[in-house]
């Protein structure tokens, strides 16, 4: 079988003003970005507001392991397949993180013959909406040293009496704004700055700081939570970037750099269009990662494809305990729209993986016996399906299960898998997908099951509503949402959350960052794991996102490179083409 690259570079595209058009758009409403993508403007949502919306059908997943369970691969599949099936479709995916791209993932355009294309395009820059966050994040970060270096070097008198502006009186101590960069750079987590020459002070005041990846950025769970321009602005002017030595929360506004912050992103707040191998149309928009952030695409892309489509098919990421808890407690209240079917994907050796009887790890050899039929480990990472299908249940959002189907998988144990989904007593619907190797054409059957999923009466149910206390809402993902048995802060995260209640930020959403590896904190936890602990080391404050940041266990927001990182394949050849890149 042809590489990715090659399968893509082999298909014939259309001119993306067709996949516009076709897909509904008038010409106003979008501005070509080169022959295969395009900017899509916000002004359409206006025209089509009284449209009637569409079904939402979002992609989760099996805990993931480093094998790769073929989530965007199903995404595009499955869009494909309904659209063989006659219905008008999109497909809504995040833009992919040159970190994971030069890291240990690769790229995230899907595979085989359902991907998004051009594929090295998506992967690399795009249209640079990852580059616009950066620019913004980085600027608030410039913002915050230089307001201490001018308020400090004379005196807050001083700098009051010759700006015309109020001293903030920032406490270096209580700058919680880190820098972000695209890239896994471990080397960046912990900086110092403002280091000068001896008995000088004009690179400012040395601090402590850091950087994050710009996935993880306030501003990208911004950008994939607002509603349109205004909202943007809106929530942007909301982040707390510091505190004064008083203890006042400092926001962007208070610096005044939110106005140019938002004109950074104004270009970034209009989603991508591109196109599927099968020419269906795909909304790319926001990238936030799932471990570190809330891991969906776009409030904005889902409400253009749902307006333009009868199947809107998304992705959230990572395993039902990540992106699909955040988009059901986060995005779905923040929008008003729950998914109307949930798609699990699941694999015979991701099953195999989670059985707790392969330790596997990136970048390492996999056993041959990984690959053949092993009833035992099937039996024991059947408990991880099982609990990923009860844990969409409870929200009473409709599940199929789709067994994304790989060469070396045998019919018996793919049958066999299917008989023990079927015997569940939970109505949930199952088919094996073939997405990579037939395109739409092998995920017809998948198709079929989700349109009649899509046809059930349900109540969605939300963890927790807003309104609660942040505690309750922590432990309402720990124990109802992941199955623990208590959640544990320590005495940061205690101190810290009093001072959210303190200034008012106790009727945010919470957004729990933790090891994707595992139901539980940690990695090395495999299967459906009971009564454990969750330890928050730290609360985060995202005012402008809407939500509290928790960080649980040993998870990080700057990955670090691997021992063989994906960069090392790629290159250019004589005729100037990407090779490498899958």
């Amino acid at each position: 079988m042809l590489s990715d690259i090659e399968i893509c570079r082999n298909t014939s595209l259309r001119p993306i003003y067709l996949v516009a058009e076709q897909a509904g758009l008038l010409g106003s409403e979008f501005h070509s970005q080169g022959k295969y993508k395009a900017k899509v403007s916000l002004d359409c949502l206006k025209r089509l507001e009284q449209k009637p919306t569409g079904k939402l059908v979002l992609v989760t997943a099996i805990t993931p392991t480093p094998l790769g369970e073929g989530k965007t691969v199903t995404t595009i599949g499955l869009a494909q397949g309904l659209a063989k099936l006659e219905r008008s479709v999109f497909a809504c995916i995040r833009q992919p993180s040159m970190g994971p791209v030069f890291g240990v993932k690769g790229g995230a355009a899907g595979g085989g013959y359902s991907q998004v294309a051009p594929m090295e395009e998506l992967n690399l820059h795009l249209t640079g909406d990852i580059h616009a966050v950066t620019s913004a994040h980085n600027l608030a970060a410039a913002a915050i040293d230089a307001r201490i270096y001018h308020e400090q070097r004379n005196g807050y008198e001083d700098f009051e009496a010759r700006t015309g502006l109020r001293a903030l009186q920032i406490d270096p101590q209580q700058v919680v704004w880190k820098r972000v960069m695209d890239h896994n750079d471990r080397a960046l987590r912990m900086v110092t700055v403002g280091q000068n020459e001896p008995n000088k002070l004009i690179n400012g005041y040395e601090r402590q700081d850091g950087f994050d990846i710009s996935a993880a950025s306030e501003l990208m769970a911004v950008l994939a939570l607002a509603t349109d321009l205004k909202d943007l602005r809106q929530r942007i002017g909301r982040i707390v970037v510091a505190y004064s030595l008083d203890g006042q929360p400092i926001t962007t506004e208070d610096l005044q750099v939110a106005g140019a912050m938002a004109v950074s992103m104004k270009e970034a707040i209009e989603p991508t269009l591109m196109q599927t191998l099968e020419g269906v149309p795909t909304l790319i928009h926001a990238g936030p990662f799932a471990n570190i952030a809330h891991g969906n695409s776009s409030i904005i892309a889902d409400n253009i494809a749902t307006k333009l489509c009868d199947f809107t098919v998304t992705e959230g990421g990572f395993g039902s305990d990540m992106g699909f808890e955040k988009a059901c407690n986060i995005k779905a209240q923040m929008s008003g729209k729950a998914p109307d079917c949930a798609v699990i994907v699941a694999t015979l050796r991701g099953l195999k993986a989670n059985s707790g009887l392969y330790d596997l790890k990136p970048g390492q050899p996999l056993p041959d016996s990984l690959f053949t039929c092993d009833e035992k480990a099937l039996l024991a990472g059947f408990d991880n399906l099982k609990w990923h299908i009860d844990n969409v249940n409870k929200y009473g959002v409709p599940a199929v299960v789709a067994i994304n189907r790989f060469p070396q998988d045998s019919d018996a144990e793919l049958n066999q898998l299917k008989e023990l989904i079927e015997s569940l007593p939970n109505n949930v619907e199952v088919a094996i997908s073939e997405g990579f190797s037939n395109g739409g054409a092998g995920t017809i059957a998948l198709a079929e099951k989700v349109i009649k999923q899509t046809q059930k009466e349900t109540t969605f149910k939300p963890l927790y509503q807003f309104s609660q206390s942040t505690e309750e809402k922590l432990m309402a993902v720990a124990e109802s949402g992941y199955g623990a048995a208590s959640v544990t802060l320590n005495d940061k995260a205690k101190q810290q959350l009093e001072q959210l209640k303190r200034h008012g930020f106790d009727d945010l959403a919470v957004c729990l960052a933790k090891t994707p590896l595992s139901i539980s904190t940690d990695g090395t936890i495999k299967g459906a794991p009971t009564h454990f602990d969750v330890p928050v080391r730290e609360l985060k404050l995202c005012a402008g996102a809407g939500f509290v940041y928790a960080l649980c266990g040993n998870v990080m927001t700057m990955p670090g490179l691997p021992d063989k990182p994906a960069f090392m394949s790629l290159d250019l050849d004589d005729d100037g083409n990407i090779i490498g890149l899958s």
